[in-house]
C-alpha cells in the first residue's frame, strides 16, 4: 500500500468530547449514595473537562458548593454568571484577595497571616469576608498544624467580633480515604473532631464542616459531615481501590488516521527504533503526541481502538505523532480513533493509561493539550439517577 497524506483542513488534529449529562448522572449518584451536600470541585479548568460548563451542569444536576484552588478559578466563575458559593482554597498572604471578598469568594485559612491578608482586604473593600479554616488532619500537606490551630481560630474569632470576617467552615482533607479499610480515615476524621472542638471553643460556630473528598463520599459514611468536596467522581474517576460505584466517564478523546503504510518484517519504528517488525506490517499514523497530552509511557503497551477492535501502539510516542499497528484490510485513511472512551464497550479510558503509565487518572485528564479541541454535549433533562 502506497503511504497516502489525509488532508482536511476542517478536521481537528483531535477532539475532546465531554459528556455534561455524564457529569450530571454522576452528580446524582453520590448524592443518591451518601445524601450528603455535594460541592463540586472544578479546579483546574475541571480537571481538564471545562469549569464554566462542568459548575453549571453540577449545579443544575443538585450540588450546592462549587470548589476552586485559586483566586482566579473563582472570579473567571463568577464573570461567567456563576452566582453559587465559591470555596477556593490556595491562598496565601500575598495574593490580591480584595475582588475575591467583594464577589464573595469563601476563602480558605490555613494560618494567621492568610488570616490577616484577608482582614485586610475586607476593610479595603468594606465589607467582611466570609472563610473556611483548613486544618491538617494527616496530608502534611495544606492546612495548619495541630499547634497552631487554637491560636489560628482564636484570632479568627477576634476577626470576627470585629466584623471582618465570618468564619462559617472548618474543613480538611483525607490522604488515605482510597483505601476500604477505615483505619486511616478514622485518625483523620478523630483529629478533625478536636479540631472542631478546639473552634467551637474560641467562640467560633462553623455552619459547614467538611473533610471527605470523592472516595470520603462514596465509601466512608463517618466522614461525610455537612458536606462533601466531589472533584474526581464528578468526571467518573473510581478512587476507591477495588469498589465501583457505577460512575461514568465524561471525556471522550478521539483523533483520525492520518497516513498509511505497509512495511517489510524487520522495519524500525520511530525514534531509536524501540519496536521492530517481525512480519510484513500495516502501520495507521495518528497526528497526536505527548504534546498534546498523550503519555509516552503507552509507548509500550498502550492502545487505541479503530473500527470498535483495539490496535496497539507501536515504537515510541513522538511530540505529535504515534504509530499503530492495524489490519490492512479494515482500515482507512480518516477513520476514526479513539484514544479515551467507554471501557464498556472496550475502549481504553483514562484509568487504563494510569495504570500503563504508573499515574493517576486525574493526571491523564488534565493533561491534554491546546491542540485537542474542546467540545461539550448538552446537557439533557433527567429526572432520575442513570
Amino acid at each position: 500500500m502506497t503511504s497516502r497524506v489525509l488532508i482536511a483542513t476542517e478536521l481537528p488534529l483531535a477532539t475532546r468530547t465531554v459528556d455534561l449529562s455524564a457529569i450530571a448522572r454522576n452528580v446524582r449518584r453520590v448524592l443518591a449514595i451518601g445524601g450528603t451536600p455535594i460541592m463540586a470541585v472544578v479546579k483546574a479548568d475541571a480537571f481538564g473537562h471545562g469549569a464554566v460548563e462542568v459548575a453549571r451542569a453540577t449545579l443544575a444536576a443538585g450540588a450546592s458548593w462549587l470548589g476552586v484552588a485559586t483566586v482566579s478559578e473563582a472570579l473567571e466563575l463568577r464573570r461567567n454568571g456563576l452566582d453559587a458559593p465559591i470555596l477556593a482554597w490556595l491562598i496565601d498572604p500575598w495574593v490580591d484577595l480584595e475582588d475575591a471578598v467583594r464577589q464573595r469568594v469563601t476563602l480558605s485559612c490555613a494560618n494567621a497571616e492568610t488570616l490577616a491578608a484577608v482582614t485586610s482586604a475586607a476593610r479595603v473593600v468594606d465589607a467582611t469576608a466570609r472563610v473556611h479554616l483548613e486544618l491538617d488532619t494527616g496530608m502534611a500537606r495544606g492546612g495548619s498544624t495541630v499547634d497552631d490551630w487554637g491560636d489560628l481560630c482564636e484570632r479568627a474569632a477576634a476577626a470576627e467580633t470585629a466584623g471582618a470576617v465570618v468564619a462559617d467552615g472548618v474543613w480538611s482533607h483525607l490522604a488515605l480515604a482510597s483505601r476500604a479499610d477505615e483505619q486511616g480515615v478514622e485518625r483523620s476524621l478523630a483529629a478533625f473532631d478536636h479540631g472542631v472542638g478546639v473552634a467551637l471553643a474560641a467562640g467560633l460556630n462553623p455552619k459547614h464542616v467538611h473533610l471527605a473528598n470523592s472516595a470520603g463520599a462514596l465509601a466512608h459514611p463517618s466522614t461525610r459531615l455537612s458536606m462533601v468536596r466531589v472533584g474526581a467522581a464528578l468526571y467518573g474517576i473510581e478512587t476507591v481501590r477495588g469498589r465501583s460505584f457505577g460512575l461514568e466517564p465524561a471525556m471522550r478523546v478521539v483523533s483520525h488516521v492520518a497516513q498509511l503504510r505497509r512495511v517489510e518484517a524487520g522495519t524500525g519504528i520511530g525514534y531509536l527504533h524501540e519496536f521492530v517488525t517481525s512480519a510484513p506490517t500495516t502501520l495507521a499514523l495518528v497526528p497526536v503526541g505527548y504534546a498534546d497530552g498523550i503519555p509516552r509511557a503507552l509507548s509500550r503497551g498502550g492502545e487505541v481502538s479503530i473500527g470498535g477492535r483495539r490496535r496497539p501502539i507501536r515504537g515510541a510516542i513522538s511530540m505529535d505523532q504515534l504509530v499503530v499497528e492495524v489490519n490492512a484490510n479494515d482500515v482507512r485513511l480518516g477513520d476514526e480513533v479513539v484514544l479515551l472512551g467507554d471501557p464498556r464497550v472496550g475502549e481504553p479510558d483514562s484509568a487504563e493509561w494510569a495504570r500503563i503509565a504508573d499515574t493517576v487518572p486525574h493526571d491523564v485528564l488534565c493533561g491534554f493539550g491546546e491542540r485537542v479541541v474542546r467540545r461539550h454535549s448538552e446537557l439533557r433533562p433527567s429526572g432520575g439517577v442513570a
